[in-house]
């Protein structure tokens, strides 16, 4: 008996042990898995060796386009997990970043377009009491939300979130324990380290301040560091000292690439020589494939730490691509789509979207708890305002009821399932100027309709009217080639009613006209 009651007590003692070396391990944590949001700035459907584009059973078809760039970490990442060919964002990026932050479309939180650091550019048309400053440090966003729940949370790169003297601008202000190089700058002046990163003279007009400087980097000034790689450097060492503290971590690890200046990096050049595209074409290439390495630099972080297993992966592009491949509003930069950055077409809109567990385990708990499909391609309508709900859901952190979001948790869509409970639908709303100027988009099932304010108006991109009403059957026209309006006004009306009734519903602010009358989008008569 007493031998007995020894074992009991020597076993108790070693579960005990055994449950306080779990508790130390971060991998054990099945509540709380960590989370990286890998953003790629300017990054479209397109500019990847991994095929997005489907056929109609749900196949992917390699693009040209596809052959063109090389990105194998991005490859690795969609064979351990799932893709979605049918991903949205906002066509420029401060919206689908505060949209990303909040689950809110940019329709509610009014952040409408890209935002200046140094001065309001509503455009001569937009309207004034647009959301020029960005988030706000009373704005609920998932890193706030994680960090009173337990996380460590890490912001590495591009903030672009408010303009200078915001609380925006300051990362740390919006939810991020931690923020390195992120600044109310949209891009850097540089991406070379012997350059600062654009903290340098030659940048620097004549008695103006100097701009787009990347804080935070010091330590690599003046060295033959590329941006996208210091960056790396930094998330590794805060992924290594989030462990070392024994907390989860959300890493925000939002590239500068592979936005404009399309300067090369040296590390993969060779690879885009004498291939018959352009110098800037070749040094997006080499920004796309550095971007790739940085990918699998932080993967490899995850195996040595052995916490592969407990990270998933989100990565994203913040809207469609801006390739230097042709004229802005070609089918060039995201063929076989139409478009670019800041169109109301598909190519302005359509972003790549991955999700997978660093290290797919099927016997992990977390893992099960969480299921990702792995070398999968879902076809259902998704966005960018689906992440915010869908990262709470990860961390098990409640969404609060005050906070009104338009996304959807993506948890069924991810284990490769249809989530038929969903609206398969995005609305882009711009009323301001840019290439595409003063318009909604709206995309519902295969049917789009896009609809103009200002359809008489010229604008520095736009030299000719256009058409008021533009509608597509995506299902038989990917292209956005044959506009049907005229010849389908049942369905025209039908689908400009329904984007009507979204913009009210989210509080949309509208272009004015010349007399600073409010334009709100009007049906259309028989006769377009």
């Amino acid at each position: 008996m007493k031998n007995l009651i020894t074992l009991l007590v020597v076993t108790s003692l070693m579960t005990a042990c055994q449950s306080t070396q779990d508790n130390k391990n971060p991998a054990s944590k099945v509540s709380q898995p960590n989370i990286i949001v890998f953003l790629v700035d300017d990054m479209g459907l397109m500019d990847t060796s991994v095929p997005f584009i489907t056929d109609s059973k749900g196949k992917a078809i390699k693009q040209p386009l596809n052959d063109w760039y090389h990105t194998p970490n991005m490859e690795k990442l969609a064979e351990k997990g799932i893709r979605f060919s049918q991903f949205y964002a906002q066509s420029v990026c401060s919206p689908t970043r505060a949209s990303l932050l909040t689950g809110q479309n940019s329709t509610r939180h009014h952040t409408t377009t890209w935002i200046n650091p140094s001065e309001n550019n509503h455009g001569k048309f937009g309207p004034k009491q647009w959301n020029w400053q960005g988030l706000k440090s009373s704005n609920i966003t998932f890193p706030q939300l994680l960090k009173s729940n337990g996380y460590k949370t890490i912001h590495i790169g591009k903030g672009h979130f408010g303009p200078l003297n915001s609380e925006g601008a300051e990362p740390k202000s919006i939810g991020f324990d931690v923020n390195i190089a992120g600044a109310a700058w949209g891009r850097p002046k540089s991406y070379y380290g012997e350059n600062n990163y654009g903290n340098h003279a030659k940048y620097k007009q004549k008695d103006k301040p100097l701009t787009h400087n990347i804080p935070h980097l010091e330590a690599y000034h003046g060295k033959d560091v590329f941006l996208t790689q210091a960056l790396t450097l930094e998330a590794n060492k805060q992924i290594t000292q989030a462990v070392s503290e024994d907390k989860p971590f959300l890493l925000y690890m939002s590239h500068y690439a592979v936005h404009a200046p399309f300067d090369s990096d040296p590390r993969f050049a060779k690879r885009y020589k004498n291939r018959g595209m352009s110098k800037q074409a070749q040094a997006y290439a080499t920004l796309v494939e550095g971007m790739d390495k940085s990918l699998g630099d932080i993967s490899s972080t995850l195996e040595q730490l052995g916490i592969a297993e407990n990270t998933l992966i989100i990565f994203l592009g913040d809207n469609g691509g801006d390739a230097p491949l042709g004229k802005n509003n070609e089918i060039a930069s995201s063929a076989p789509l139409k478009g670019k950055k800041g169109t109301s077409w598909e190519g302005g809109m359509r972003a790549p979207f991955i999700a997978a567990w660093a290290k797919p385990l099927p016997n992990s708990k977390t893992q099960q708890r969480f299921p990702i499909a792995t070398n999968t391609i879902n076809t259902q309508v998704a966005s960018v305002l689906d992440i915010y709900p869908t990262i709470l859901s990860i961390a098990a952190v409640e969404n609060p009821k005050s906070q009104k979001i338009d996304g959807v948790n993506l948890a069924k869509q991810l284990t490769g399932e249809i989530n038929i409970n969903r609206d398969n639908d995005f609305l882009m709303h711009f009323p301001h100027e840019h290439r595409h100027s003063y318009f909604t988009s709206y995309r519902l099932e295969n049917w789009k309709v896009i609809y103009n304010y200002l359809p008489k108006i010229k604008t520095k991109h736009r030299k000719t009217t256009i058409k008021q009403y533009q509608l597509f059957n995506l299902a038989i026209d990917p292209t956005e080639s044959n506009n049907i309006a005229s010849s389908q006004p049942k369905e025209l009306s039908r689908m400009m009613k329904l984007m009507i009734s979204k913009l009210e519903k989210q509080n949309a602010q509208y272009p004015i006209d010349k007399q600073g009358k409010t334009l709100k989008p009007i049906l259309p008569t028989t006769s377009i």
